[in-house]
């Protein structure tokens, strides 16, 4: 059972291209397999979430990092009385369109891409879903639904948006996004904001001690130790960031059930009607979980140690670049034959975009291996 105001089968936009309804499961679910079943999902193994994959097996992934948004965003969903399919599918497919090395090579591909139309790995998401996957008979891309699509672009420019049709209209209208849309966008800080205190603590780059002096943490972490004096440092976190997790998501339910009473939404009209987001935070817990992205961002993701793979990310990932749009030849055939069509066109940008594609496609360590091939002297590999 779901709520009147949730995304339903019945009230979807449906897909670009009209397919017969699936036999034994949801349009929502058909979504959600062909996410997990495409090339794109698979990479996301061996891309970055902090760390690089090669400095050890135990950090977060893209992928890792996609299946916790699901599992943190489908135990909401159902407390809210949303679609559990469709937010999972959303969930799922939100990472997609990320560079190899993170944000760093997401920076580097945006600063190369700039005279072209800019990279950003939100619209790369859905170019990724759109267009990209490639192995149905009658369609490009995976044919997802409006709704999962809508969920994917997060976030968009409204130069971008007016390109990007219905799923684009809402950027230039300034309506909502489903419920389920949003949900998981809250749901993806929630999760990369704990379990980057897990990582960051394992590699040692951050401390406990440094962590006590944010609020967050230092209540739970305080908590626990008072609860179970002696237990290990391990056991101590890991309890410290559950019991966190629990209560960023029992306020986000708590305040996001407010907020779906007090406006009084009763379809999913309504609250595309909205002039704000539905689901969110109360201000106290928003103001904490921004002092916390604050302390990572400081102690965490500029940690010089970090920072010095972010420098060599961005250097690959501007090779890489700079090596493929001077020499289309560098191209594996597949992507030249993309590029070859992109020149056809006498378009610079289309050009650009192709090589772009490839370098955004690539794991961490494909990156580092295909930047080996072509720069290393000493490397016979081809």
């Amino acid at each position: 059972m779901i709520a009147s105001y949730a995304a339903s089968v019945e009230t979807s936009r449906g897909r670009q291209y009209v397919e017969p309804s699936p036999t034994y499961r949801t349009e929502y679910q058909r979504d959600r397999d062909r996410i997990i079943h495409s090339t794109g999902f698979r990479r996301l193994e061996y891309k970055t979430q902090v760390f690089v994959n090669h400095e050890g097996d135990l950090y977060r992934t893209r992928l890792t990092h996609s299946i916790e948004v699901a599992q943190i965003a489908r135990s909401i969903a159902r407390t809210l009385g949303l679609n559990e399919d469709l937010t999972e599918a959303i969930a799922l497919a939100h990472d997609l369109g990320h560079t190899p090395f993170g944000h760093a090579g997401q920076d580097a591909l945006n600063a190369c891409m700039k005279p072209y139309g800019g990279f950003e790995h939100n619209l790369q998401s859905l170019r990724v879903v759109d267009h990209l996957e490639n192995k149905y008979a009658e369609f490009q891309g995976l044919n997802l639904t409006f709704e999962t699509r809508e969920g994917v672009l997060k976030h968009c420019a409204l130069k971008n948006a007016q390109m990007l049709g219905d799923v684009g209209q809402r950027f230039i209208d300034k309506t909502q996004p489903s419920l389920e849309a949003q949900l998981t966008n809250i749901a993806d800080q929630v999760a990369y904001n704990n379990h980057d205190i897990d990582d960051g603590i394992r590699s040692g780059l951050i401390s406990i001690e440094q962590l006590r002096e944010v609020r967050l943490f230092a209540e739970y972490y305080d908590q626990v130790k008072w609860k179970y004096p002696d237990l290990d440092d391990n056991k101590s976190v890991h309890e410290t960031i559950r019991q966190m997790i629990g209560s960023q998501v029992t306020d986000l339910i708590q305040t996001s059930q407010q907020n779906i009473t007090a406006a009084g939404v009763v379809t999913i009209d309504d609250v595309r009607a909205q002039n704000e987001t539905l689901i969110r935070f109360s201000d106290e817990m928003f103001a904490q979980s921004r002092l916390m992205k604050k302390f990572l961002r400081e102690n965490l993701y500029f940690h010089h140690q970090v920072y010095r793979m972010t420098r060599k990310a961005h250097q690959i990932t501007e090779a890489l670049f700079d090596a493929f749009i001077n020499d289309a030849k560098l191209l594996p055939p597949e992507h030249q034959a993309y590029a070859s069509k992109a020149k056809k066109s006498e378009s610079e940008a289309d050009y650009a975009r192709v090589v772009a594609d490839y370098v955004a496609g690539m794991t961490d360590r494909f990156a580092i291996k295909e930047y080996d091939r072509l720069f290393n002297m000493s490397n016979q590999l081809l």
